[in-house]
């Protein structure tokens, strides 16, 4: 199940809602300024995160996508908030 939360109130009830992710296996979609930004999901059981795993997914992750920056700053640029911030 995937729970429509806005940024501000996530902010407000963090540890409520990943207590959700985490028992209840929910996952989350962020929105912020009513466009979803992120997605929190709940952790695959098994073998943890290591430095090694990190690595070796970073050297087969492909080629560099060089405007990839350029697109970051686009996205940035239009991340406006709003005039009052408790708004949102």
């Amino acid at each position: 199940m995937e729970t429509l939360v806005s940024a501000t109130e996530l902010a407000r009830k963090l540890g409520d809602y990943l207590a959700r992710v985490r028992y209840r296996r929910e996952s989350l979609l962020i929105e912020r300024n009513g466009k979803p930004v992120a997605r929190i999901v709940p952790v695959e059981d098994g073998e943890p995160a290591t430095l090694g795993l990190a690595l070796a997914a970073w050297c087969g992750a492909g080629p560099v996508d060089g405007g990839f920056a350029d697109d970051l700053e686009k996205v940035n640029a239009a991340d406006v908030p709003p005039g009052e911030p408790w708004d949102s």
